[in-house]
């Protein structure tokens, strides 16, 4: 590893060491954000889409495009994942995650990128919800750092991948 990716590595092992919950935490603070977390996993980002449907201002475009960036930045993160195989905090040692997690690869946030591309996907169809969207965006990836499952670069990475895969997509 180079001198600057050992300096980066350790500065989101720091981050994420002040930001996640320990399993000694409120029960309630807890529930939260494993709500909040749930959010970016493929049966609510999917679902919620799909959801999306019966409403009479969301045109099928809208919902099939949100579905195509969805599955072009989950491709990414899964090869990336499985390229750079980098370990689950949990894993290497650092905290117990709060949450079950989909796989061991940490890098990047496959939750994060999945809550971005539905952020983006929508707003760009509806341009008056794209702040709470992607602030809701934001929060799914806050979680999955407060949940002890990624560390905050992963999901930095995540949504990035989520934002540079719908550039060719929505534009």
């Amino acid at each position: 590893m180079t001198p600057w990716i050992q300096r980066l590595d350790a500065r989101d092992r720091a981050v994420f060491a002040r930001l996640a919950l320990t399993p000694s935490c409120a029960a309630l603070q807890r529930h939260f954000w494993s709500a909040i977390t749930h959010l970016g996993g493929a049966v609510a980002s999917i679902g919620l889409t799909l959801l999306a449907l019966i409403h009479p201002m969301v045109m099928w475009q809208v919902c099939w495009r949100t579905l195509l960036l969805l599955g072009w930045s989950h491709l990414a993160v899964q090869c990336i994942k499985r390229t750079v195989g980098r370990p689950r905090p949990r894993l290497h040692g650092s905290v117990a995650s709060l949450v079950d997690v989909p796989d061991r690869f940490s890098f990047p946030s496959g939750h994060a990128c999945a809550a971005m591309a539905v952020a983006v996907g929508f707003a760009a169809a509806f341009p008056a919800l794209a702040v709470p969207l992607l602030i809701l965006a934001l929060l799914v990836g806050f979680s999955r750092v407060m949940l002890g499952v990624h560390y905050p670069g992963d999901v930095l990475v995540g949504q990035a991948i989520a934002l540079l895969t719908a550039y060719p997509l929505l534009r």
